[in-house]
């Protein structure tokens, strides 16, 4: 529970339906602040500070400590809102899915130092339990392009596949493999990611030198659409990991 915030809250005599009145946000958003990892959007964040006479870090101090790039920060916390992701990778399993080894194997094969790439696994892994192991888990879809399943050492790709397959049976994540008999497709241009919020749609886009977002998410939804249409079904999908029949 954020204890700053109840304790702003109770010093200043605010309530949460006040406070949400003076920032603008429907009064459940903010019963939803003092949850933990609950941060709000940068801008409600400042306007919530302001209202209670207090300095956004000293409310939200965790926001600090966080060690991912700066680029990456907003798409971290509007994982956070979002009531619904939908992901599709072509050459990695989704970070919100990876294990450590498999984390710290991806990392270690670009240009970070060993140092640098535990501190990157350590968010990822933060952020893995701030999403999805949250009171209300946000739904999960993940469509993965079979050339992520071959690639990598088998003895950290097949406790990868055992968790992937864990964490398909969870009542709100579906895992769905694209596979490689689907032949060419909408989504050979590059991953994506697109979050449903309270604010709308907004789309996490990769690249080889940092991720950027953007709100223009109707030509990802055609290309979503396209991609899940040719996926494997979510019992076909957990069939196919168990087997992995290009480990044996």
């Amino acid at each position: 529970m954020n204890q700053a915030l109840r304790a702003a809250l109770a010093d200043t005599g605010e309530t949460v339906e006040s406070l949400a009145e003076q920032v603008g946000v429907d009064p459940k958003t903010v019963a939803r602040w003092v949850n933990p990892g609950r941060v709000p959007h940068p801008r409600h964040r400042a306007a919530a500070a302001a209202a209670l006479g207090r300095e956004a870090e000293d409310i939200w101090p965790d926001v600090l400590k966080r060690r991912e790039p700066a680029w990456l920060r907003p798409w971290v916390e509007t994982e956070l809102q979002a009531s619904a992701l939908r992901a599709f990778q072509v050459a990695v399993i989704p970070g919100l899915l990876q294990t450590p080894d498999y984390a710290s194997a991806v990392l270690a094969s670009g240009v970070l130092g060993p140092d640098e790439v535990a501190d990157y696994v350590e968010t990822r892994l933060r952020r893995q339990t701030a999403v999805l192991d949250r009171r209300k888990p946000p739904l999960f879809v993940a469509v993965i392009d079979e050339f992520a399943l071959r690639r990598g050492d088998p003895e950290i790709m097949n406790p990868q596949l055992d968790h992937l397959v864990k964490m398909a049976q969870r009542p709100n994540v579906f895992v769905h493999v694209l596979p490689l008999d689907a032949g060419l497709h909408a989504g050979q241009a590059g991953p994506f990611v697109i979050a449903t919020t309270e604010d709308g749609d907004v789309a996490y886009l990769d690249d080889q030198a940092a991720g950027r977002l953007t709100n223009d998410t109707a030509a990802l939804w055609a290309t979503w659409d396209t991609l899940r249409s040719v996926a494997l079904p979510r019992r076909q999908t957990i069939d196919y990991l168990e087997a992995r029949s290009w480990l044996t």
